[in-house]
């Protein structure tokens, strides 16, 4: 069926533009801009709405296999539909890990029934232990897009440069997570005068910067591609910019969490704001605004981590680490061009864009060939956001009761309409 989305605001985050214009979609993909209607094609008035790439959100957990509970496939492009998503990257951390091509081959298979594209990324190191690493060659023959242990960070670092030369070889891209251990272990909170009033478990920043400064030694040493999962403090730019100037080829994260949450949002021990890593200073945190602003950080994710209620009423320094934000994403990430921070592109490079490209896939533009991966929506629409009317198993979010503005009208996968919302 031949679509034709007329009387739209077109947000290119690839050429910069906010403009009126229109897109013709058939077979799939986007065949033609600012056209009249086609013969037999049906008519969609956008009324004026914005209509960008579709978000490629990279770093999104799925409960399967191991913890269906908290979140499948099925649920989990529910989700992603109604927030705008895509296409799903997803984490490897599950039980057991995705470190073989048969669990790979598993899980691509049950992600067949996913409403949205899904992708893998594979463990680097047998169980994530960091000890022995993975058939690289052929996880990445069976479809792994990147390769990652996640949040669990190797110490042994003649592993790892093994591990990052054999990356190397393949020409694979490996996602590092900066902290230092040793120094992060157990921590809930970012150390300060806010976490000792509350008497949480904390960590230094300068851990982050301690585990940046490692991996970054190691890019430069084997020549691996390399992307930074998150960079959440200020003290992390410099070496950042410093490995970008000496042309490493690196580039960074961060979860839509630290660009719009502080440490004080933690409140009276509120569990739904444990996160890995915590959440930083308001210092910490405009200067990662300003960071997603200058182009230092390429990519912005939820980082959906879905944790059921067991696991979350716990005392907050036991609680279950992590958010869902499949469909809180973009009215979450607007927060940002509603205050002035950032203009409509340079949002959509973060979310569409940037990590399309980094990971090789096509999506992420709105040019004529380019694949009918498209969200509609309403950046002004305001709403007050109830966790029960989310479409995840897990309700687990930070912006339950919050005030957002932004909502998901329609979402096109492969010019096929996968969710239309009021």
């Amino acid at each position: 069926m031949t679509l034709h989305l007329a009387n739209a605001r077109l947000i290119d985050p690839e050429t910069g533009e906010d403009r009126t214009g229109s897109l013709v979609l058939d077979g799939g993909v986007i065949v033609a801009r600012d056209v009249a209607a086609p013969a037999g094609a049906e008519e969609i008035d956008c009324d004026g709405l914005c209509l960008a790439p579709g978000i490629v959100d990279w770093g999104v957990k799925i409960g399967e296999p191991g913890e269906r509970h908290r979140e499948s496939f099925g649920s989990a492009g529910l989700a992603a539909a109604a927030g705008g998503v895509t296409t799903i990257v997803a984490r490897p951390d599950t039980a057991p890990a995705i470190d073989t091509p048969e669990t790979l081959e598993f899980v691509t298979r049950r992600a067949a029934e996913s409403l949205v594209n899904i992708r893998h990324m594979a463990a680097l190191t047998k169980g994530r232990a960091g000890r022995e690493m993975t058939e690289i060659g052929f996880l990445k023959d069976a479809g792994a897009i990147a390769f990652t242990d996640f949040d669990h960070v190797g110490t042994d670092t003649k592993v790892l440069s093994r591990a990052l030369v054999y990356a190397r070889s393949l020409g694979v891209l490996v996602v590092g997570h900066p902290q230092e251990p040793g120094l992060s272990a157990g921590a809930a909170a970012t150390s300060g005068k806010f976490a000792s009033l509350k008497g949480l478990p904390a960590v230094h920043p300068m851990a982050e910067r301690m585990g940046l400064d490692r991996d970054l030694a190691l890019v430069e040493m084997t020549g691996v591609r390399w992307h930074v999962d998150q960079i959440t403090t200020a003290r992390a730019l410099p070496a950042l910019e410093r490995a970008r100037k000496n042309g490493l080829d690196v580039t960074a994260g961060i979860s839509v969490h630290h660009l719009t949450l502080n440490e004080f949002d933690v409140g009276e021990y509120r569990t739904f704001f444990r996160l890995t890593p915590p959440l930083r200073s308001e210092d910490d945190r405009m200067a990662m605004v300003e960071a997603l602003a200058l182009g230092l950080i390429d990519v912005v994710g939820s980082f959906h981590t879905p944790a059921d209620e067991e696991s979350k009423r716990l005392p907050f320094e036991e609680a279950a680490s992590g958010a869902v934000g499949l469909e809180t994403l973009l009215p979450a990430a607007l927060r940002l061009v509603h205050g002035g921070h950032i203009d409509l592109p340079t949002l959509f490079r973060a979310l569409s864009l940037n990590p399309a490209r980094r990971m090789g896939l096509d999506c992420g533009r709105l040019a004529v060939g380019a694949p009918a991966d498209l969200v509609l929506f309403d950046p002004e629409a305001p709403f007050v956001l109830d966790r029960f009317t989310l479409r995840s198993k897990s309700k687990n979010t930070p912006f339950d009761g919050a005030r957002l503005q932004g909502k998901v009208r329609a979402t096109f996968v492969g010019g096929t309409p996968v969710f239309e919302g009021r």
